[in-house]
């Protein structure tokens, strides 16, 4: 998938994970530049993300799962960023019980990792 095809597919999520979490476009609509906004709903619409994808397994961040979903859904030329970006930040969820928290800040480390090759729903 391009950048754009993997953006497009990633609407539907946002749309459902929006309604489940009560965010607005305003607070979730930047994440994607680096705009965290660090509210339980906007945490909670980040691990709805992940639910979705399938990257949480059992109530927690999956590594494996992440580098499972970077493989099937990322462009070729972004793979290898993104996969390096797991790895750096796949410590940061054990630091938080609560999967919210897990989630948001796994994709703020990620974002900070590498903010060129970063992308969210």
């Amino acid at each position: 998938m391009s950048r754009q095809q993997l953006k497009n597919s990633g609407k539907m999520l946002k749309k459902q994970c929006m309604g489940k979490n009560d965010v607005t476009e305003e607070e979730i609509g930047d994440i994607e530049k680096g705009k965290f906004i660090e509210q339980k709903n906007v945490m909670c619409y980040i691990a709805c993300i992940y639910q979705m994808t399938q990257i949480i397994k059992n109530n927690k961040i999956s590594y494996e799962a992440s580098i499972k979903q970077i493989d099937l859904m990322y462009p070729p030329e972004l793979k290898e960023s993104a996969k390096a970006s797991a790895g750096r930040c796949k410590d940061v969820s054990k630091k938080y019980k609560d999967i919210c928290e897990a989630s948001y800040w796994t994709a703020k480390c990620m974002y900070e990792d590498n903010p060129k090759d970063f992308i969210f729903a």
